[in-house]
């Protein structure tokens, strides 16, 4: 008899009774929530939320590459892509510029490496160039979430970092960089207190990491 292997926690998309349950606690602690069927869904909604001239930074994210949201803000001229501009820009001489660019854009948009059934939000960092902007530098935010980075709570969310997340960004930067990954910054994010600030796209699918 053939035995199937166990799938991982930490690839299926959550049902629907714990998207919804992650929904209304993220609803209570101040964040935007909507419940997607899946990226496409995702990409015209974020095209809609996003004011055009509007200065954007995408971050690092799967979930954006994917779905084609990275290239849609950066590529469109719609908007004041922020991240094309930094990667122009050299790293010793404008480093100062790069940073005040990257922390405080009118919209930044990304994703996080998990969201907990409690309502919060969870995203780790190598460099943490990302982490102002998401933490509140940004006049807005969207995070683009798949299904399967839904968890029951922080203690799991931050296995789901270090055990899941992490293997798979390392073996991304090793072959585009030629060096292994770290969770050198954390980020939770336990509610939004600014009304409207930051919207979390929930799909009902399984996309990025």
């Amino acid at each position: 008899m053939t035995t199937s292997m166990p799938t991982s926690p930490f690839t299926d998309p959550a049902s629907a009774p714990r998207l919804e349950r992650a929904a209304a606690a993220l609803a209570a602690h101040g964040f935007t929530v909507e419940i997607l069927d899946g990226a496409a869904d995702a990409r015209t909604r974020v095209t809609y939320l996003i004011p055009e001239g509007a200065s954007v930074l995408t971050g690092a994210s799967e979930t954006l590459r994917l779905s084609g949201i990275a290239d849609d803000i950066n590529g469109s001229g719609r908007y004041d892509a922020v991240k094309p501009r930094v990667l122009a820009m050299d790293r010793a001489t404008d480093g100062d510029e790069i940073r005040r660019l990257t922390a405080t854009p009118d919209v930044i948009v990304g994703s996080v490496h998990a969201v907990t059934e409690t309502g919060s939000l969870v995203m780790a960092s190598g460099s943490g160039t990302q982490l102002p902007g998401n933490a509140g530098g940004a006049a807005r935010a969207i995070w683009v979430v798949g299904a399967q980075k839904v968890v029951p709570d922080l203690d799991t969310a931050l296995r789901r970092v270090e055990g899941h997340c992490l293997p798979l960004e390392s073996a991304r930067t090793q072959e585009a960089y030629g060096w292994p990954s770290t969770v050198n910054r954390l980020l939770v994010l336990n509610a939004e207190h600014v009304s409207g600030r930051g919207t979390v796209l929930l799909l009902r699918e399984a996309i990025g990491f």
